[in-house]
């Protein structure tokens, strides 16, 4: 039995897979608030209380650098110990994985259907992928071809130094060096990154923010009404700050494009994508990765695709103990 782990900065999934063949469905399967949790190993407890079968690995993708089986979570204040856990509910192999990484081992068995196309490219079959994912945070990875197959590898790309394109975004850069000091693109690609967008619209005098919106945004999720709005229509403050997001976000996608040389394509998962999926695919966000100056014509015969499914970085999780050596390679 393999116990698999989504653990994110916001929820985690935990399921139970078989270990013989490809994860497809899980044998069971637990969703979780981590406000509500005070650790992992109390989710991990929650999920496996009255759980019969041995657990002979577990394979957990988390929100944060993982180093020698130890993650410190970056958006959560979490520490997540792959020994600890280990000991605690007996499971001989434990393994750890950055949940970019996870999602990457991921597209490996995703179907068609789990995706759709934003620019389809030409790809190469033996060309290098990469994943960029904006959620909580904004996550990033790489597929490198090894001669046979592809081999996720994480990265911590999307703390990288924010690069402004032009006039608006050296402001937006200013305005966030105020508050941050350092400004990385997770700053702005992400949920609170995409509040930050709006608040210097806003603050700038670039949009009047009507008083039914500013009720909106105080007792609800910003994000998402900032989200609703921009696709809508409704909020003209709203659509800009949604427009600047995903140019800034397709900027980056195309700056690990270039780092990974990722002819093989490009994904784009994470909780944010899915539900902009009307915004991304208008051409703002492929506009913005292709416009690199002289590698415009190599970037844009890169195939870039949208995560539908939900539960990649789950399946990843499990398809690395399936097939990545986890029991043999000890925790």
């Amino acid at each position: 039995m393999i116990l698999a782990g989504d653990i994110g900065g916001t929820k985690t999934i935990l399921a139970f897979f078989s270990g013989e063949g490809e994860p497809c469905n899980p044998l069971k399967e637990g969703f979780y608030l981590n406000q509500d949790y005070a650790s992992i190993e109390d989710v991990i407890d929650a999920f496996v209380r009255g759980t019969q079968i041995p657990i002979a690995q577990a394979s957990l993708g988390v929100a944060g650098p993982v180093v020698d089986g130890h993650c410190q979570t970056t958006n959560l204040p979490w520490t997540v110990d792959a020994p600890r856990i280990s000991e605690r509910f007996g499971i001989p192999s434990v393994r750890l994985l950055n949940d970019l990484e996870a999602t990457a081992y991921g597209t490996l068995v995703l179907q068609e259907q789990d995706t759709v196309s934003l620019n389809p490219g030409r790809a190469l079959r033996t060309g290098n992928r990469a994943v960029i994912a904006a959620g909580t945070g904004l996550g990033e990875s790489i597929l490198f071809w090894d001669g046979k197959r592809h081999r996720p590898a994480a990265t911590e790309g999307g703390h990288s130094d924010f690069a402004p394109r032009n006039a608006l975004e050296i402001e937006l850069l200013e305005y966030l060096i105020g508050q941050f000091g350092h400004v990385s693109y997770e700053r702005i690609v992400s949920g609170p990154g995409l509040i930050g967008v709006y608040r210097f619209l806003k603050e700038t005098g670039r949009g009047e923010e009507p008083s039914w919106l500013s009720e909106l945004l105080e007792r609800g999720d910003p994000a998402a009404t900032v989200s609703e709005f921009g696709l809508s229509g409704k909020a003209e403050l709203c659509v800009k700050a949604l427009d600047l997001f995903v140019s800034i976000y397709g900027s980056e996608a195309g700056n690990l494009a270039l780092k990974s040389l990722a002819t093989g394509g490009i994904y784009v998962g994470g909780g944010i994508a899915p539900k902009i999926l009307d915004k991304l695919v208008d051409g703002t966000f492929v506009k913005s990765l292709v416009d690199k100056g002289r590698y415009a014509p190599l970037l844009a015969q890169i195939p870039v695709r949208v995560i539908l499914n939900e539960k990649t970085a789950l399946l990843g999780a499990a398809h690395y103990a399936r097939w990545s050596g986890c029991s043999e390679e000890g925790s």
